[in-house]
């Protein structure tokens, strides 16, 4: 087990970190001499406005994931145990199939002779075909939908072990519906949330094919971003200075969260 994380693991993030602070010949091969000049490049206002635009879309899908997720595991954690288990097949049935066929499959929905456009032209909402593809709010919603059983799941494993007694005792106590979910079920189930969160907000951030596909290259993306450097820039070096900030963000995240369920333990305990 060591071994393996080690070569798979820690030795290709070694390469990367190497690479970043590595300089460029005019052909894109890689001089080892010492620069920073990958990382000082990344910070241009040019860069800047996709790492903006990546964290935004990023917190969006989250923030949408957890408006719909949540109530979702909700009905699912309080359903039969017949129906809780055909509810949380269906989740899991789409991850079954290809990332990538999934994501062309909202590319026939969205397209001007798509499923949408021809139900709401069907309906008289609308005359002409919308522009729903190669838009910010189709990758939005392809992203929703893919990562959207991340959310739901970990919440849902939180829910359904919670305890009815602690609901019960609210309602005895004279606690509205409101109040019960504020200050007992919305705290107790604040493990799964967080889980949620960094489930979908890390693939969220990093994606690519995604904006590739559902935005044409016109949402250009961190990840995007990347797999240009790699692939048609032959910019190596940048290219790792780019991916060893993004992880440098994923690691502050993994950390932050792992310190509060620990500072969630100390109280439990």
């Amino acid at each position: 087990y060591i071994a393996w994380t080690v070569i798979f693991s820690i030795v290709p993030l070694i390469i990367i970190l190497v690479y970043s602070f590595c300089e460029r010949t005019p052909y894109g091969d890689i001089i080892f001499k010492f620069t920073t000049e990958n990382y000082v490049k990344f910070f241009q206002p040019i860069y800047l406005k996709v790492l903006w635009r990546s964290i935004a879309m990023a917190v969006a899908s989250t923030a949408l994931c957890l408006l719909i997720g949540y109530p979702m595991a909700w009905i699912v954690s309080r359903a039969q145990d017949r129906a809780r288990n055909f509810m949380v097949m269906l989740f899991v049935l789409p991850l079954w199939t290809n990332f990538l066929l999934r994501t062309y499959a909202w590319m026939g929905l969205l397209r001007e002779n798509g499923f949408f456009n021809q139900v709401l032209m069907w309906i008289g909402i609308i005359d002409e075909p919308l522009k729903l593809l190669y838009t910010e709010g189709a990758v939005l919603i392809g992203m929703v939908y893919n990562f959207l059983p991340f959310m739901v799941l970990p919440i849902y494993s939180v829910l359904v072990k919670m305890e009815q007694g602690h609901i019960d005792a609210a309602n005895d106590l004279g606690a509205n519906p409101a109040q019960t979910f504020v200050k007992v079920i919305l705290p107790l189930s604040f493990p799964g949330i967080v889980s949620g969160i960094i489930m979908v907000f890390m693939p969220a951030l990093s994606t690519f094919i995604i904006s590739d596909l559902l935005g044409g290259g016109q949402t250009m993306m961190l990840g995007n971003l990347i797999q240009n450097q790699f692939l048609s820039a032959r910019n190596w070096q940048f290219g790792s200075a780019i991916s060893t900030v993004m992880i440098a963000m994923v690691l502050v995240i993994t950390l932050l969260s792992s310190r509060y369920r620990s500072e969630e333990s100390e109280m439990l305990w």
